[in-house]
C-alpha cells in the first residue's frame, strides 16, 4: 500500500516533526511506503508532488489545523486524524486505517 501524508501543528515545531517521524518509521512494519510532507515554522517541506498523490492508496491528514494546498486532495482517500493520535499510539494508526 502506498500511503502520502501531511503533517502539521499549531506552532509548527516539535509534533509536526514526531509525528512524521514515527509515521516514516512504523510504516515498513506494515507493509506501507509513505511519504511524509511537513507544515511547520520552516515552511512547507517534502512536498508532495503531483505524481506522489495520484500514486497514493490513501492520504492522510495528521494536523488539528487546516493544512496548505488541502484541495490537491480532494479527490482521493483522505483520512483526518489529530496529531495526538500517532504520537500516542501510531500502531493503531496503522491497524485502523491503513490496511488494504
Amino acid at each position: 500500500m502506498k500511503i502520502v501524508a501531511v503533517t502539521a501543528c499549531p506552532t509548527g515545531i516539535a509534533h509536526t516533526y514526531m509525528a512524521a517521524d514515527a509515521l516514516i518509521k512504523t510504516a515498513p512494519k506494515y507493509n506501507v511506503h509513505i511519504k511524509v510532507e511537513t507544515q511547520g515554522a520552516m515552511g512547507v517541506e517534502n512536498q508532495l508532488t503531483p505524481h506522489d498523490i495520484a500514486q497514493a492508496d490513501k492520504v492522510l491528514i495528521v494536523s488539528d489545523i487546516e493544512v496548505e494546498h488541502a484541495a490537491r486532495f480532494e479527490a482521493m482517500h483522505t483520512i483526518r486524524l489529530p496529531i495526538e493520535d500517532v504520537l500516542l499510539n501510531v500502531d493503531k494508526v496503522f491497524l485502523v486505517h491503513c490496511r488494504e
